[in-house]
């Protein structure tokens, strides 16, 4: 491990403990019996087989966003569609499921196959609007997610719901839904996919002449320009391939075993904590599974502690947002940084001399 990467996770690592502990301040602060919110946070995920299993549910849908995000910013093209992609893609499985008849194990597999499409569709438009009209993806992506939502709610309403509920649609039908893995959980075959899906995306993104290209672009798109490197097809290829695992994530996470309708009435905000994946996950698609294990186990463990103390789970706001603070600083243990470059150099000298 050379000492940039050595740094950075050190620098992560710090960002998280200093996070921590600003958090437990805030709770001491708060709470009545502060040890014993703080205990429950720290372990409540633990405490049972059903505790845990509710972390590595969760993080399903992080992993797949997580690393749409990861392939979409490695070419510094700041899309932040992932999160209208991801509901786009729970309403075009849930369109399969209950307009289409297929056979049980063939429905899953179109449904999430066709939402995976929908997905990359989706966040291709603003690509397509800024090489086209040199529109600013970070603003065209944010707006447009409302749009999903709007049109998903649209087709819900008028396609799909059940008039016995109102605010959902027709059952999803039993041979659409995915299998439970583990008896007495939900944990379902996603997690397989998504953690195949980050490994995929880290050998795209750093084994293959496509991926070496995406990340030239996003580190430098001039010198990218200057040699040879056609900026137009990485923009549509990151924005495509993120898309289209996020629209994924969206149509797995809906015929999984925790919804039996489409009820998204409103964005979930995995592509929202997406961007908090790919900040702890520096960009890499292998990190993504360890990133969304952890965003995962705090928000259990936070539920579990607004149940069992006087602290409300919105304390895991104050700790995702200085792990981004800190994570982004640039000056944060820049002294540091440069001691350690320096030591390399000086033994790599050395190294030299004795050569």
């Amino acid at each position: 491990m050379n000492s940039m990467r050595k740094f950075e996770v050190l620098r992560t690592v710090m960002a998280i403990l200093i996070a921590l502990l600003i958090s437990f301040v805030v709770i001491f602060f708060v709470s009545e019996d502060p040890f014993n919110a703080i205990k429950w946070l720290l372990t409540g995920p633990l405490t049972s087989k059903r505790n845990f299993f509710n972390v590595v549910e969760a993080m399903i849908p992080l992993i797949f966003t997580g690393t749409g995000v990861c392939i979409m910013f490695a070419a510094n093209q700041i899309n932040l569609a992932s999160e209208g992609a991801f509901h786009l893609g729970g309403l075009v499985a849930a369109v399969v499921a209950l307009k289409m008849t297929l056979p049980a194990g063939v429905s899953p597999v179109v449904g999430i196959f066709l939402a995976a499409c929908a997905g990359a569709l989706f966040t291709a438009i603003p690509a397509i609007m800024k090489i086209k009209t040199s529109a600013d993806e970070l603003v065209s992506s944010l707006m447009i997610n409302y749009l999903a939502l709007y049109f998903s709610t649209f087709i819900m309403k008028y396609f799909l719901m059940d008039p016995a509920i109102g605010s959902a649609s027709y059952p999803i039908p039993e041979a659409s839904t995915l299998p439970t893995l583990i008896s007495r959980t939900r944990v379902h075959p996603g997690i397989i996919v998504a953690l195949a899906v980050a490994v995929l995306g880290y050998v795209f993104l750093y084994k293959t002449r496509i991926g070496y290209q995406l990340r030239l672009t996003g580190e430098n798109q001039k010198f990218a320009e200057y040699s040879g490197i056609s900026i137009v097809s990485v923009i549509l290829i990151s924005q495509l391939l993120g898309g289209f695992i996020a629209g994924m994530g969206g149509g797995i996470e809906l015929l999984s075993p925790i919804y039996d309708r489409f009820s998204w009435t409103s964005l979930l905000g995995y592509g929202w904590d997406a961007i908090i994946i790919c900040t702890l996950a520096k960009k890499n698609p292998l990190y993504t599974p360890l990133s969304a294990f952890f965003l995962a186990y705090l928000r259990t463990g936070a539920s579990i502690m607004a149940r069992y103390s006087d602290v409300s789970l919105e304390i895991v706001q104050i700790i995702q947002g200085v792990i981004i603070l800190f994570i982004v600083a640039q000056q944060f243990l820049s002294r540091y940084k440069h001691k350690m470059i320096a030591q390399e150099a000086k033994s790599a000298l050395k190294d030299e001399e004795v050569a």
